[in-house]
């Protein structure tokens, strides 16, 4: 849901210890980084190629019957506001304070349901929410790929991908009182939640690093993620 990087000091501890959850998730792979770095294709790639199991983008809405207010505040944001208009209409930095909030949130619903997916005897590919800091804790250094993006195609491509959550808000934009205004507050969120700032701290995160460019091949980004996870044809 959201690419922005928060700082370790918004989110309390991992509740189970870290040595537990790295055992568990020896062969759980992470992708995570910008917006249209090219993620969830990767991931699903990965996953057909070595008969893995997919976590695609938003995999925790599997848990989202689980939520409340008092505890998850922002996943109940869609419950509390007045319309999708409000949504689309929130200043960058109301998006970006809630796209934080939701990253300890969802982080907590992904880890639920990966201690059960880890259990399939497969290798489980994740296009994950889950935090820098709590990666650090919980991931082997041959478990986490960061994908990155230049903010400008972050920000220009948003809207081309054809996945229903990127249309729908789009129709919702578009419905609004003044669309070209809509539209530029809605790209000035994207552009602040895939900022230099959060470019950098995901290029410096320590994760080994895949960028995006024009000329880039998915080709190329699984010749990479094979080679940062250590996977085999067989694995």
């Amino acid at each position: 849901m959201s690419e922005s990087v928060c700082q370790p000091s918004a989110f309390p501890s991992v509740a189970i210890q870290s040595n537990l959850l790295r055992r568990l998730f020896q062969r759980v792979y992470f992708v995570t980084g910008t917006a249209y770095a090219g993620k969830s294709t990767l991931v699903r790639s990965l996953a057909q190629k070595h008969q893995g199991i997919m976590c695609g983008e938003n995999y925790h809405d599997a848990l989202m019957h689980l939520i409340d207010r008092e505890h998850q505040p922002n996943l109940s944001y869609f419950d509390t506001m007045s319309g999708w208009q409000e949504f689309i209409s929130r200043t960058p930095e109301q998006y970006n304070a809630w796209c934080c909030g939701n990253a300890q949130e969802i982080a907590d619903l992904e880890l639920l349901l990966l201690i059960h997916l880890s259990q399939m005897n497969r290798p489980v590919f994740v296009d994950t929410n889950i935090p820098l800091h709590m990666l650090h804790e919980i991931a082997g250094s041959h478990n986490v790929l960061v994908m990155l993006s230049p903010q400008s195609m972050s920000v220009d491509r948003f809207f081309d991908r054809s996945d229903p959550e990127k249309q729908f808000l789009l129709q919702q934009i578009n419905a609004a009182s003044d669309p070209e205004a809509a539209m530029a507050n809605f790209r000035a969120c994207i552009a602040l939640i895939n900022s230099p700032e959060t470019y950098a701290a995901y290029e410096q995160s320590g994760f080994p690093v895949y960028k995006r460019t024009d000329s880039s091949t998915p080709e190329e980004a699984m010749q990479m993620a094979e080679t940062v996870f250590q996977l085999t044809k067989e694995a």
